[in-house]
């Protein structure tokens, strides 16, 4: 019973994931500012957004989320360089929605050097596994890894990476998966890490809600998730305890995403407080 319960469980997050609202591309941004004046490679923070649906987001977009800043870039489908506006995902062209990446922008902005803007790369894929990153695989039509590194290469023609936000679990959090959960993260994070060239590469992740149907699963992964912090100092993870999801159960709510990316901001910015006490 309980895996025919973990099955159909399954089954109603994928029809979940595909079910269309035909309200939520209607406040997408009409159009893209190319940038054509890029600040010097030295003065562009990277940062790359990777994992699953939670971080390629499902939020609803409103229209505060498509006030640009001059300060915050990202790219587009074509890889061309452009005012960031929501939604920042792209690979999925019938689900995606509001992320957490322009609130993290937004609140990171003001804590900065005024000469240094931001560019927000894209690389999360709903439904990913942690073993389908590692392993590299095609999901939804995106090779996992393949497209992480070549947005990693584009990313450091344009600045300089700082850091990582990830999110991701949800697909894992299963009796079978849970228990290689830190396990995998080890050994992703160490390939991210070698990918970017940095061995010491900051990077934030975000705990899974509280609001799951499958709870004792989804605060197993969240458990793993603060385990890893126990040995690797380049990491922090971000709480989620208090946000609400946007009626499914599973995926964060427009409010939520904006508090989740002001929380990633936070955390990260203690890495500059540490570097700088040092």
């Amino acid at each position: 019973m309980k895996y025919l319960f973990l099955l159909l469980l399954l089954i109603g997050l994928h029809s979940t994931e595909f079910q269309d609202d035909p309200t939520r591309t209607q406040n997408f941004p009409k159009a893209e500012v190319r940038v054509k004046d890029l600040p010097k490679k030295e003065k562009v923070w990277v940062f790359i957004l990777a994992g699953q649906s939670n971080m390629a987001g499902r939020g609803q977009v409103e229209p505060q989320d498509t006030i640009p800043n001059s300060r915050i870039f990202t790219i587009n489908k074509q890889n061309q360089l452009i005012l960031a506006k929501e939604p920042l995902h792209f690979y999925e062209p019938n689900l995606t929605g509001l992320d957490c990446g322009l609130s993290f922008g937004r609140t990171l902005l003001p804590q900065i050097p005024p000469d240094v803007s931001i560019l927000l790369v894209p690389t999360a894929v709903g439904g990913s596994s942690i073993s389908q990153w590692l392993g590299d695989s095609t999901h939804r039509q995106v090779p996992l890894l393949t497209n992480f590194k070549e947005k990693v290469a584009l990313a450091q023609k344009l600045g300089k990476i700082q850091g990582i936000l990830w999110h991701q679990g949800e697909s894992d959090a299963n009796p079978k998966d849970i228990p290689l959960y830190q396990s995998r993260l080890t050994s992703l994070f160490a390939q991210l890490r070698t990918i970017t060239k940095n061995k010491n590469l900051p990077i934030v992740a975000g705990e899974l809600g509280l609001f799951s149907q499958n709870p004792e699963s989804w605060l197993k992964i969240n458990q793993q998730l603060r385990n890893y912090a126990k040995i690797d100092k380049n990491y922090r993870i971000v709480s989620t305890a208090d946000l609400s999801h946007k009626g499914d159960s599973i995926h964060f709510n427009s409010t939520g995403q904006r508090i989740l990316g002001q929380r990633f901001a936070q955390e990260y910015l203690k890495f500059k407080k540490i570097n700088s006490a040092n």
